[in-house]
């Protein structure tokens, strides 16, 4: 199976009418050379569940003919950007026939899909007329395509429309950007209407702007029922699950990281929510939870340890130990990521896996609650936040400076709970609530840091204790072993000084 090829899509899309005229961009004072094309014509046949399910979630795929690059396109969006920027993969034609869609593109998307099939749903014939913006220097900046599309249903045409669209093909020139805004400007002046709805989406009616299977939801007010707020936490974090499960399958930056912290926080809520909730339900879920960040664990644990003993190892005062070091760590810890990785991958495919995102799913729309998620926020949902700081302040009571790192790793976790019940809540009870949870994230922090120097401690000396491992790296190794061993005692002082805020953030918040 071919792997896809993505590209980061930046493009603004306009409206405009039958007789629309473009403007002539050098009488307009466009910059550059601009070269028009000979209209030419593409066939582009969408795919998508039959109810419409990708295209409610944003996603468009379909199978092209036509053009310079033709082939099967899936376009997703792009998390923190507008809706202006989308990434595109591509495979081949070769790939799937018509309503065959690629392997290589249903297995990003499944997580979304129910196992539903997907199905040729329309076809849009575009005849297209590009025009290209190059700069002074001869490169290609932004690409304006001047599209007549013919949308057809079931052999029928059903529809015609235009459509200007202004893309850029080289986002790193530092003219591409101004050259898109002067060409935009240019359009919207000349009475092209603004669009951020794909073609497609457009022929395809209200059904494909209706939200997807799980919508965002508001919080309520701390006058509003605690049910609400029990929904609003979940569809978010369900919704941050999806999109970072999507991410690990394209293999994307930080995608495993927020995966299992999906997975943390969407357990933390059952938790805290637990005397609001159905047991039996929630149980089972906070089980299966536990099992994927489980499974995730090795992935994202080890990424972060090469990265620490890396950038620990190069502050070791001769060049030459911090070589040993990395020569004895760093190959044994890509083995564990290869392996790791493979393991986690397949776990995302499986039935288990699916069944768990189908689960929290309709956990997300209908909450499991009982009748106590009937009542005011303000009556119980305070009081949940209150006993996760307890336990956390209890924790940290038994706390020694020099004693050993259990303890200290058990309040890192009670912290964890009580910064994400916090954060669960803060939406409706607001600042003081807020604020609690921005001191706990750096009270989880500087604690997951003290954890992190006494996991390469121990990881360190299995490495040292290793048959392979010569005499002149084991004092090089131990030579690490101490500078972390300093930083674990100065993550537990820095702790002591950040410890009296965050209590002072809990009596703000009314909690403590």
């Amino acid at each position: 199976m071919t792997a896809p090829v993505t590209h980061r899509e930046v493009e603004r899309k306009f409206r405009v009418h039958g007789l629309f005229v473009l403007p002539d961009l050098a009488e307009a004072g466009i910059p550059g050379t601009h070269v028009t094309s000979a209209p030419f014509d593409m066939d582009a046949i969408y795919h998508d569940t039959r109810e419409l399910t990708l295209f409610r979630w944003g996603i468009t795929l379909r199978r092209r003919e036509g053009g310079a690059d033709a082939g099967w396109h899936m376009k997703l969006p792009v998390a923190g950007a507008d809706g202006t920027t989308r990434d595109e993969m591509h495979v081949s034609l070769e790939a799937g026939a018509v309503g065959s869609v690629p392997g290589a593109l249903v297995g990003v998307v499944s997580p979304l899909l129910h196992e539903l099939p997907l199905v040729p749903i329309v076809t849009l014939n575009t005849t297209r007329t590009p025009t290209v913006v190059h700069s002074i220097d001869g490169t290609a900046l932004v690409e304006i395509v001047d599209d007549v599309v013919t949308v057809r249903h079931d052999g029928r045409v059903v529809s015609v429309f235009r459509e200007v669209e202004v893309e850029a093909l080289d986002s790193s020139h530092p003219h591409t950007h101004g050259v898109m805004e002067q060409v935009s400007d240019l359009l919207l002046s000349s009475g092209a209407e603004p669009s951020s709805v794909s073609k497609a989406a457009s022929a395809l009616g209200p059904q494909a702007a209706e939200p997807p299977d799980v919508p965002a939801h508001p919080f309520p007010s701390p006058d509003g029922l605690a049910v609400d707020a029990i929904r609003a936490t979940l569809s978010k974090h369900v919704r941050h699950l999806l999109m970072a499960d999507i991410g690990v399958r394209r293999d994307l930056p930080d995608s495993v990281h927020q995966l299992r912290v999906a997975a943390r926080r969407l357990r933390s809520a059952l938790t805290t929510f637990a005397p609001l909730l159905d047991e039996e339900i929630t149980a089972e879920l906070r089980e299966e939870l536990r099992w994927l960040a489980s499974e995730l664990g090795a992935i994202r644990d080890t990424e972060v340890m090469i990265e620490r003993l890396d950038m620990h190892a190069a502050e070791l005062a001769d060049e030459t130990d911090t070589e040993r070091c990395r020569a004895a760590i760093d190959p044994l810890l890509r083995l564990r990521i290869t392996a790791a990785r493979s393991s986690a991958l397949a776990a995302l495919r499986s039935d288990r896996h699916q069944q768990l995102v189908d689960d929290l799913m309709q956990a997300a729309v209908n909450p499991p609650v009982t009748n106590a998620a009937f009542v005011p926020c303000a009556d119980v949902l305070p009081a949940l936040v209150g006993r996760t700081w307890r336990k956390l302040a209890k924790s940290v009571a038994g706390l020694d400076l020099d004693g050993p790192s259990a303890p200290w790793h058990e309040a890192r976790i009670k912290a964890k709970r009580s910064r994400y019940t916090a954060e669960a809540v803060e939406g409706v009870f607001g600042k003081p609530m807020r604020r609690l949870a921005l001191a706990l994230a750096e009270v989880t922090e500087v604690l997951g840091d003290h954890q992190d120097a006494h996991v390469a401690q121990t990881l360190i000396r299995d490495v040292a204790a290793q048959a392979s491992t010569d005499g002149m790296t084991g004092l090089s190794l131990g030579l690490l072993h101490e500078y972390e061993a300093e930083v674990e005692m100065r993550d537990r002082l820095r702790f002591l000084d950040i410890w009296a805020d965050a209590r002072a953030r809990a009596k703000a918040a009314g909690i403590a």
